[in-house]
């Protein structure tokens, strides 16, 4: 054997599909790629060229990292050509005992896309086994009053190769009394009968020797034989019969030991000690007791169907004389379902990308189970709600892919139980849990915490002062969540919005950079934008709007009356015979601020007569106070000042008083209202003051009647300067 180029012409191999055809149809083959090689193939030896077979080219190998998923490692791939090697020794006859055809199934897997292809190696028999008997020896008693044509059931021999290459006969060295033949057994086995051919003279000859020799059907053929002694005991008439030739029985696996598996028997027409019956096993072992006395077969130790199907034991029974009668016990071993599937993982994809398709390949399990029929089969199932599925690949392999939509946000990982029944009855499972990680990509934006913002800032603030924040959050990991804040739109220029505000990239922290003045700049608004770091990125906008307050930083400005070059305030003149009251002028001033800042007042800050005139507090009316006296100077002075956003406690002083006037006006006119029905009449005199016309006096009294510009005083009155 030879290993190499040159071991290719030991295996015949059949690839089932094209190469072209498999290049259109890998990631999925439905029909393994087929090989058969003998068996005992030296380490190296090539199978066939796999990567050429599923159509991959050599450029491809070291990309695709193809390889052999097998729980067994008996062959393994060239990572220079792509061969399909032999890396352990292959006995075929350890591998899968009788077996009629040995097939090696495996999944050689690819990755870079993931792909796995099955693949099934025949294993061929070779005739390494020559046929063995258990003993060197074996003794025979056979009586001398036997007659010519009895037969005589020989030990058997053993040969682990299959097909031609097992055993096919037995032959008997030359004997002038004895002969052979090949008999056949249902299951196509071989055993030797022995022949009487001429009757025994135990005082002539008591003792014959034989070799048995077992061969098989080889080129050239094997051979192995055993001593056949043959003791020729006295006479006997009445040989023991069996009341079977041939005992079947059925037996279940895993039976305990001890457990009765039938009873042979066998009767003697003699007499006395000549019928006296005892049973033996011709070939001693382990497995199985015989009762001599009662013919009953129990087991010493346990059965496994997984480990031998089937037993076939030889039963003699030897009468007191000598005589013995052979039958045969074929013990049937029934499987029970008493191992459970096992899983495998091959290829298994730990970290997932969420936004992966339906459909993604996740691993490529393997499931086995050691029983037979409906106890090896088996059902592969997830448990619980998980978008994932399991989709059966062949016989025995199962795939697992995404069955739905994965979002790392709402379920970072999965913990993914696969349970795999076999169909016994009652069936066995078994389960494992495997940790699947789902991987962040940028799929989601950035979310400001509000749907827009409103900032109030006070005017004169101090440059570089914070005077908002605003914030978002984005639930994606590293790059793809760390959120920069900046200014993309403005109703202010363009040119202008830098030096108004900026804003803090990683804070989201607002900065003025001026101080704002309430009379030239209001309101205004900016687009805020917040963006991710992720590829690509994703964004959000949101509103700020700022509203500079008004501060009371614009003094009052008067505007009558005018102030003369010196300062002082023109000339007004009051008529001497002003009543009280009397308007003399009205002094009106303007303030530039906004609101309560911008309510004027005014105040009398120095007069020539105190009391003569009085100044409205918040109408800057000047009138008289009282009349004009005769002593009363000809020209009066009268100096005043205006306050802009005039004191809020007086004004709150005010309102609390008018509020209370008119709570207790209301309360006197709901108890006048329910009174005044309720009086009784009473004398005129009584009510005659409320009743109208009564109490009126009339005097004599002559108005004054002055003409225009016929006051018979007059005065140059300054009334007031204004600051």
């Amino acid at each position: 054997m030879g290993s190499g180029a040159g071991d290719r012409g030991w295996a015949e191999r059949r690839p089932v599909l094209l190469p072209f055809l498999l290049s259109l149809f890998c990631p999925a083959l439905s029909e393994p790629l087929r090989y058969r090689i003998p068996e005992e193939m030296p380490e190296g030896s090539v199978v066939g060229n796999l990567a050429k077979d599923l159509g991959l080219s050599v450029r491809e190998l070291p990309t695709r990292q193809l390889r052999v998923s097998s729980e067994k490692p008996h062959f393994t791939v060239s990572a220079e050509r792509g061969d399909l090697l032999v890396s352990g020794r292959l006995d075929r006859e350890q591998l899968c005992g009788k077996k009629p055809v040995c097939a090696l199934e495996f999944e050689a897997v690819a990755e870079k896309p993931l792909n796995f292809y099955h693949v099934n190696v025949e294993i061929e028999d070779i005739n390494d086994h020559p046929p063995k008997f258990t003993q060197s020896s074996f003794e025979l008693q056979i009586s001398e009053s036997t007659l010519p044509g009895a037969r005589f059931i020989l030990e058997v021999a053993e040969d682990g190769d299959t097909g031609l290459n097992s055993l096919q006969n037995y032959k008997l060295s030359l004997s002038p009394i004895f002969s052979l033949i090949n008999k056949e057994k249902p299951d196509g086995s071989k055993y030797p009968e022995l022949i009487l051919e001429k009757p025994l003279d135990r005082e002539q000859q008591n003792h014959h020797r034989l070799v048995l020799t077992a061969l098989d059907g080889g080129d050239p053929p094997l051979s192995g034989t055993t001593e056949l002694q043959i003791q020729v005991t006295d006479a006997n008439d009445n040989p023991p019969v069996f009341k079977q030739d041939v005992y079947r029985v059925r037996l279940s696996e895993n039976v305990p030991p001890g457990t009765t598996v039938l009873q042979v028997s066998a009767t003697d027409l003699d007499e006395g000690l000549n019928s006296e019956i005892t049973y033996s096993l011709s070939r001693t072992g382990q497995v199985f007791q015989l009762n001599s006395k009662s013919g009953e077969i129990t087991t010493s130790r346990t059965l496994d169907y997984e480990e031998i199907k089937e037993y076939s034991l030889v039963v003699e029974g030897r009468d007191g004389g000598g005589l013995v009668a052979q039958c045969t016990v074929e013990i049937n071993i029934q499987d029970e379902n008493d191992n459970s599937p096992e899983i495998t993982f091959h290829s298994l994809v730990e970290m997932i990308l969420e936004n992966a398709v339906p459909g993604t390949l996740i691993a490529f399990i393997k499931i086995h189970d050691r029983d037979s029929g409906e106890n090896g089969e088996v059902n592969c199932r997830l448990e619980g709600k998980v978008p994932f599925q399991i989709i059966s690949s062949s016989k025995s392999s199962y795939k697992l892919v995404t069955d739905g939509t994965l979002d790392r946000e709402q379920t970072p990982e999965y913990n993914v139980t696969i349970t795999a029944t076999d169909r016994g009855k009652p069936p066995l499972s078994s389960s494992t849990t495997i940790t699947l990680r789902v991987t962040d990509v940028n799929d989601n934006a950035p979310v400001f915490q509000q749907p827009a913002y409103l900032v109030h800032v006070p005017e004169n603030n101090p440059p570089g002062a914070s005077i908002a924040q605003v914030s978002a959050s984005d639930p994606d990991l590293g790059p793809n969540g760390q959120v920069s804040y900046s200014i993309v739109a403005s109703d202010l220029e363009a040119r202008a919005l830098s030096s108004y505000v900026s804003v803090s990239a990683h804070s989201g922290v607002v900065f003025a950079q001026r101080a704002f003045d309430h009379e030239q700049l209001r309101a205004f608004e900016l687009t805020l934008q917040a963006r991710d770091q992720g590829s690509p990125a994703l964004s959000a906008n949101v509103s700020l709007r700022v509203l500079v307050g008004d501060r009371n930083d614009n003094a009052p400005r008067v505007l009558y009356p005018a102030l003369g070059p010196d300062g002082s305030a023109l000339f007004d003149t009051v008529p001497r015979a002003a009543q009280p009251g009397y308007l003399v002028t009205k002094v009106v001033a303007v303030d530039a601020d906004s609101g309560h800042n911008a309510w004027l007042s005014y105040h009398v800050l120095q007069a020539s007569e105190p009391g003569l005139f009085s100044l409205g507090l918040r109408t800057g009316e000047v009138r008289t106070a009282r009349a004009l006296g005769d002593r009363d100077s000809a020209g009066q002075g009268l100096a005043g000042a205006v306050a802009g956003g005039g004191p809020q406690a007086e004004l709150q002083f005010y309102l609390v008083v008018a509020l209370a006037l008119i709570s207790v006006l209301f309360l006197l006119a709901v108890i006048l209202a329910v009174a005044l029905p309720l009086r009784r009449p009473s004398s005129p005199t009584t009510w005659g003051c409320f009743q109208p016309g009564l109490c009126v006096k009339s005097g004599p009294g002559v108005p004054p009647n002055y003409s225009e510009g016929t006051l018979p005083y007059s005065y140059n009155l300054c009334v007031a300067q204004f600051w």
